[in-house]
């Protein structure tokens, strides 16, 4: 089993940290460039900067404010939200990130998803799959766009398995059901992606207690596990994520 990356995860609004409950409700809880640097320091292994409402607002992503947090953090840097074209991922990358994430681009243009693997590598380019429950998918998760606003009518994994097929890097699928609500990652959801794709799976949203880490590495097959909440509202550092995840058998980076 390879190390799990413990990934705090910065949803960006205005120009600060906001965080919400399955995807509504945000709320103002830190200074991008302070949180970034503290997480670092605490041991993450890499920041996920995700401007939540660029595609909405119909905005390019706030990269100034990201370039800012490229500056004071050492740890690998993925910036998202608003990417829609080639020009957007070179800004990102150009802005300090190692990895772009692109979610309704990904959905819109899958082209632009090839071109851009075709153009800066598959390792830079992550696909975000918002996905929420559905009785109509083969896979049960139907995927959503526009900041989980929109539901597009495909299975998550059907999905997951075209972008898996063109060349990107990892998959980063989160749960609308389980967002923010601090009650466990969908398992389902990061398992059957991580089966399907045989690539590397980010798990996202629900962690609550140090024990939905490690179900997300264990049974949910994640080898990338973001978190905000517990983060952000101090229920545990990086440090205390790693130290029990090594404590059951699950292997860390240092």
């Amino acid at each position: 089993m390879e190390p799990v990356r413990i990934i705090p995860c910065l949803d960006m609004k205005e120009g600060r940290v906001v965080k919400g409950v399955h995807f509504v409700e945000l709320k103002d809880v830190a200074d991008p460039v302070e949180a970034a640097k503290a997480y670092c320091e605490q041991g993450a292994d890499e920041i996920a900067f995700l401007d939540i409402t660029a595609t909405v607002e119909g905005r390019r992503t706030m990269f100034e404010v990201a370039r800012k947090v490229a500056d004071v953090i050492d740890c690998p840097f993925t910036i998202g939200g608003g990417l829609k074209s080639l020009e957007d991922v070179a800004a990102a990358l150009d802005a300090g990130a190692s990895c772009a994430s692109i979610s309704s681009a990904a959905f819109r243009d899958p082209d632009m998803i090839a071109e851009a693997v075709e153009e800066f590598g598959g390792d830079t380019i992550t696909v975000a799959i918002d996905a929420d429950a559905s009785d109509a998918m083969p896979s049960g998760r139907e995927v959503y766009i526009d900041g989980g606003r929109t539901a597009t009518g495909k299975d998550a994994t059907e999905f997951a398995k075209e972008m898996a097929a063109i060349g990107v890097g990892q998959i980063l699928p989160t749960s609308k059901k389980t967002d923010g609500t601090t009650a466990g990652y969908d398992l389902q959801l990061t398992r059957e992606i991580a089966e399907a794709t045989g690539l590397p799976i980010i798990a996202s949203g629900g962690a609550g207690k140090l024990e939905d880490f490690y179900l997300a590495a264990t049974e949910g097959k994640a080898n990338g596990l973001l978190a905000a909440s517990v983060f952000h509202f101090g229920t545990f550092t990086v440090r205390q994520v790693k130290d029990y995840l090594k404590k059951r058998g699950v292997p860390v980076r240092e």
